[in-house]
């Protein structure tokens, strides 16, 4: 999730637990602590995908985080401890601002490791958007009421209400994702496709709007893009994987580390004899994924040779949201997926 939201759900754990102990100072610590965990984003271990598949790691490890909450509570406790309250509920407080911090984070779909140092697939519920004005706006009005009134009773109920609205809203998007991947699954189908696995990721700033890739046995995909309000045909493209290229590759460690990360939701373009590997759970739609990045360059004989990573150029796909957002809440008119498929092989 976005640093905001970080803050603001810690601040709000935070309050909860210990602002009638501490008034505003506990809902500043706890701002300060829920963001805690991002600031692996300083660390760079030497090309963009080593960054991305490091970021969301060892900080954001369930194990790492309880103990760094236990050396917290022991190194807190060692000044005049407050009287009111006994040391567990300090580490019940720590443990739960990082906790929440964490598991928000697994909501989204970039990949969360919540187990390292063990390596399986990083968790990715993919519910919700990194930015979500619904999720965060209650616990943003409710932190700026403490901040602003102190640790009132009618402020603490209020943040207590806030964190119960954001379990509500999470409960929301997993019932909305099960919908909308039951309808894709249930499409494809009727259509006799064979499907492997299925993605979904729900667009921009709301949890109405979707996109769910389908991994198919013939090393294709489908993308949809389908509202929970449509009531009628789903829009999609059919694109190639060409997984085949990347499995040619030898010394690959980088991309073997790219798709462990995305669970191989990958797809490879040929662009000028360089190949490009996107990695298609994130973006606005086709065509404007948020990750892609040079693997590797054909020889002369046609052969393929590992290159140091680097970023490809893409396009976010601003000139495209306001159609996005649009789409939201009218499927007229359909979005130009076909159009924008085309910009995955285009030269930037």
């Amino acid at each position: 999730m976005d640093s905001v939201t970080q803050a603001v759900l810690g601040a709000s754990v935070s309050g909860v637990m210990l602002g009638r102990y501490h008034g505003r100072k506990a809902y500043i610590a706890g701002a300060v602590l829920g963001t805690l965990p991002d600031l692996d984003v300083i660390i760079r271990y030497g090309n963009p995908i080593a960054d991305m598949i490091n970021h969301r790691g060892f900080s954001h490890s369930v194990f790492v985080l309880t103990g760094l909450s236990l050396l917290l509570t022991w190194l807190i406790r060692k000044w005049p401890p407050a009287t009111q309250y006994d040391w567990k509920r300090l580490f019940a407080t720590l443990w739960l601002i990082f906790i929440t911090h964490v598991l928000a984070d697994a909501f989204t779909s970039y990949g969360t490791q919540l187990f390292w140092p063990f390596m399986p697939t990083p968790t990715s519920w993919s519910s919700i958007f990194i930015i979500d004005p619904l999720f965060t706006l209650p616990m943003l009005l409710a932190a700026m009421a403490a901040f602003a009134w102190g640790a009132r009773p009618a402020v603490q109920k209020m943040n207590a209400w806030a964190l119960g609205w954001c379990v509500v809203y999470l409960c929301a998007s997993l019932l909305a994702k099960n919908l909308v991947e039951s309808r894709v699954r249930t499409t494809l189908a009727q259509s006799g496709v064979s499907v492997d696995a299925v993605f979904s990721t729900p667009a921009p700033f709301n949890i109405l709007l979707w996109r769910v890739v389908a991994r198919t046995d013939d090393d294709h995909y489908f993308e949809y893009v389908t509202s929970v309000l449509d009531d009628q045909p789903l829009e999609y493209i059919k694109a190639p994987l060409n997984t085949a290229l990347a499995d040619q590759l030898s010394n690959a460690d980088m991309l073997n580390g790219l798709r462990w990360f995305s669970g191989d939701w990958i797809r490879y373009d040929v662009i000028d004899k360089q190949l490009v590997a996107t990695d298609l759970r994130m973006g606005l739609a086709t065509g404007y994924y948020s990750f892609r990045f040079r693997v590797a360059q054909q020889n002369p004989d046609g052969s393929w040779a590992v290159v140091e990573p680097s970023r490809w150029p893409s396009d976010r796909g601003l000139e495209a949201l306001t159609a996005v957002i649009a789409r939201t809440i009218s499927a007229s008119p359909a979005l130009p997926l076909q159009q924008w498929e085309a910009r995955m092989r285009a030269t930037p």
